[in-house]
């Protein structure tokens, strides 16, 4: 199961190279390709191991998967035949139909993750089980906690000069704070809607000053 959680991390930074460096892979800019994979595997690791580090210290355990899309509707028929890939799919067809029509179209939607308790969480509970269960506050903190990493990391990099991280970690934050499925904006605007707004709110205007520089 590890295994499979980094093949889907590690997938999810392939994927984030060739979508933010789809043009100049066809062009072969071999220093802007090369900032790109960088940025990918420091915003889409760091993340991950933010998130993680986040959770173990609420003594929640998190695992990490590509976004899966099952149903699309209200109706019980209304579903796909099985859970598609759509971590995969979105983000790719949106950079193909993007450099069609030679426009910057990115879909930075690659992840979700799953918390569960961890076993010696009920221990350092003292007995009360009610806290032994994660609260979707919780959870959405745990979730909060990647976004944040991004803001942070586009700070960095537009105080250092990094254009390329800064954009990429901007982009990576607010759409990953759409509240559709699975994702993290899902799970916590579920877990805390002021949380949420706040930093919905915040992650645009990281994005549209992204967009200006």
């Amino acid at each position: 199961m590890i295994e499979r959680e980094w093949a889907s991390v590690f997938a999810a930074i392939l994927l984030l190279f060739i979508v933010a460096g789809l043009p100049s892979i066809s062009q072969g800019e071999l220093l802007f390709m090369t900032q790109v994979f960088v940025s990918s595997f420091v915003v889409v690791g760091g993340a991950v191991l933010i998130r993680k580090a986040f959770a173990y210290s609420l003594d929640i355990g998190v695992k990490h998967r590509i976004w899966h899309f099952y149903r699309f509707g209200v109706k019980p028929g209304w579903h796909f035949p099985k859970a598609l890939p759509f971590g995969i799919i979105a983000p790719l067809f949106f950079a193909f139909l993007g450099l069609l029509a030679q426009l910057p179209i990115m879909v930075f939607t690659f992840l979700t993750y799953e918390t569960r308790a961890l076993k010696h969480r009920a221990a350092k509970r003292f007995g009360f089980y009610s806290y032994t269960e994660i609260t979707d506050w919780h959870n959405a903190l745990v979730g909060a906690s990647a976004i944040v990493f991004a803001l942070v990391i586009s700070l960095v990099g537009y105080f250092s000069n990094f254009e390329i991280l800064a954009k990429i970690a901007a982009y990576y934050a607010v759409w990953n704070m759409v509240p559709f499925s699975d994702l993290d904006g899902t799970q916590i605007f579920f877990g805390n809607k002021v949380l949420w707004f706040v930093l919905g709110i915040t992650t645009v205007i990281f994005a549209v000053y992204a967009m200006v520089l």
